[in-house]
């Protein structure tokens, strides 16, 4: 069974930094492509980052002071979040399990409905 465990999130000041962890449940997982979305109240799933199986990484234009990594070691999924701003506050999920794989990441990648397994979220609150 996929299990993915998100970590890392709680409440910041505007400007903060915080660095978001998703510690996947088998190596098959975190050496596929993965992705960071999140979901404030009232508002649609956004896509924040995705990276592919050979570390190539993806970000929507709307979206900047992020880092995605990953340490396949330690079977885990790292986002890091710079200059935080209010309007950055939602509950962050990481995604695996990529229908079609690597092959369509450039295409699929930045979209949740293309993957599989989902982690339970933590929440990032940033005030002002």
């Amino acid at each position: 069974q996929v299990q993915l465990v998100e970590s890392g999130g709680g409440s910041v000041q505007a400007g903060g930094s915080l660095r978001l962890s998703c510690e996947a449940s088998a190596y098959t997982i975190i050496i596929n492509p993965m992705g960071w979305f999140r979901q404030a109240p009232g508002k649609g799933r956004e896509a924040v980052a995705a990276i592919d199986s050979d570390g190539s990484t993806n970000y929507p234009n709307s979206v900047s002071r992020v880092t995605i990594s990953r340490d396949n070691a330690k079977k885990t999924l790292y986002l890091q979040m710079n200059s935080l701003k209010p309007e950055n506050s939602a509950m962050y999920y990481c995604a695996a399990g990529l229908i079609g794989g690597s092959g369509y990441f450039r295409r699929r990648g930045l979209i949740g409905s293309w993957y599989r397994y989902w982690g339970q979220g933590t929440q990032v609150t940033v005030s002002s």
